[in-house]
C-alpha cells in the first residue's frame, strides 16, 4: 500500500481553490459511545473525536487531517462491526478536553492545558449507509491494502487510499 499522502488528489472545490488535496480516513466509534445516529442528532450533525489515545491516530488528526476531508464512520466494538456512514473532517485538531477531566475514563494525569497531550477534531456526519460489515471488506479484493484489514492493525483511525475510498462508497450505493 502505498502511504497516505501519495494518494491524495483534489475533489473539493474548497481544497482546489486552497491548494490542498483530498485525503480520506476511516475513524472508528464504538456504537455504544458515538454511533452515526448520534452524530446525525447532535447539532449541525457535528461531533467532537474525543478520547483517542494512540499517538500514530493523534498525528494523524493533529498533522495530516483538513478540514473537509473525506471519512468513513465505522462502528466497532459491536456485534457486526463495519462502515455505518460517511461523514467529514469539520474541524481543524484541538486539545481533547477529556483529557484534562479526572472524571473521564480519557483522563491523563500528565496532560495540563499547558502542555496537552492528546487533539481531537469534529467530525461532521453526512449521511448514514446500510452497514458494510468488515467481512465484506476483507472479501472484496479491490480493498486488500486497506489498513483496517492488515494484520495486527488496531489503530481507530487510519488513512484511506483515494482508490478505496471510491470503491467503498461505490459499493455502500
Amino acid at each position: 500500500m502505498q502511504p497516505f499522502f501519495f494518494v491524495r488528489f483534489f475533489v473539493t472545490d474548497y481544497h482546489a481553490k486552497k491548494g490542498l488535496h483530498m485525503q480520506y480516513w476511516l475513524m472508528k466509534s464504538e456504537p455504544e459511545e458515538v454511533s452515526i445516529d448520534d452524530a446525525l442528532a447532535a447539532p449541525g450533525s457535528t461531533v467532537p473525536w474525543t478520547g483517542v489515545r494512540n499517538y500514530q491516530a493523534r498525528n494523524f488528526m493533529r498533522d495530516a487531517m483538513r478540514i473537509g476531508d473525506g471519512v468513513l464512520f465505522y462502528h466497532s466494538g459491536c456485534a457486526v462491526p463495519g462502515i455505518a456512514g460517511i461523514a467529514e473532517v469539520a474541524s481543524t485538531a484541538y486539545p481533547d478536553p477529556t483529557q484534562f477531566d479526572p472524571a473521564s475514563p480519557y483522563h491523563d494525569a500528565k496532560a495540563t492545558p499547558e502542555t496537552p497531550r492528546w487533539q481531537l477534531v469534529d467530525v461532521r456526519a453526512l449521511r448514514k449507509t446500510r452497514l458494510l460489515p468488515l467481512a465484506d471488506l476483507r472479501a472484496d479484493p479491490a480493498l486488500a491494502d486497506l489498513m483496517i484489514l492488515q494484520r495486527g492493525s488496531r489503530l481507530s483511525i487510519t488513512p484511506v487510499a483515494a482508490a478505496e475510498w471510491h470503491r467503498i462508497v461505490g459499493l455502500l450505493g
